[in-house]
């Protein structure tokens, strides 16, 4: 049993980053760990074996680009819970009265607008439901949308926008463009 795991500690030493080592060495032995947990120890006459299984090897870092990764979180700009009520419910109620004369513009079978319980719903009919809310406890902003799907967008206070860290979209040009793609109509949320 001893000559078994002498061969894993001997990996796990050679796995160590060492204490200079740059940020790409230790993101290299960080892959190799992930491999490592996939070793196999076989015995034949011939002694220990070892073999990784392909499935769980990545013999390649990641790219992760900007565009990929969501920006920090500057916890100095949280905003306070008074604050962020303020803002998330001017948005709110200012886009559901953009909305109501928007549906006035529009011919949209099914075209409804619904306030209650600090959640806006906008249904479009057969073209889908947009719904949003509040999400007080992350300072959020959270949309659904039967187009883009799920996003949660956060104050930003240079843009002053809602904007989702991901793709960095803003919620209004961002409900502007589906809106006009669902109905055909340009409406002008800003």
């Amino acid at each position: 049993m001893a000559s078994k795991l002498l061969p894993l500690r001997r990996l796990s030493r050679l796995l160590k980053p060492p204490c200079s080592a740059s940020s790409s060495t230790f993101r290299s032995s960080l892959y190799l760990l992930g491999a490592s947990k996939s070793l196999h120890l076989s015995e034949n006459s011939h002694g220990p074996r070892y073999w990784i299984d392909s499935r769980s090897f990545c013999s390649s870092p990641l790219n992760l680009d900007d565009a990929e990764v969501p920006t920090a979180i500057d916890y100095r700009s949280v905003l306070q819970e008074d604050e962020f009520h303020k803002l998330a419910d001017i948005t709110i109620h200012d886009l559901q009265e953009k909305f109501e004369e928007y549906g006035d513009c529009v011919q949209v079978d099914g075209f409804d607008i619904d306030y209650g319980n600090e959640v806006l719903t906008l249904k479009l009919g057969d073209l889908g439901t947009y719904v949003l809310n509040k999400q007080t406890p992350n300072r959020q902003l959270w949309l659904s949308s039967p187009v883009s799907g799920p996003f949660r967008f956060d104050w930003d206070r240079n843009a002053q926008a809602w904007v989702y860290r991901r793709t960095k979209a803003h919620l209004l040009k961002l409900l502007e463009s589906e809106m006009e793609e669902l109905c055909g109509e340009p409406i002008s949320l800003s």
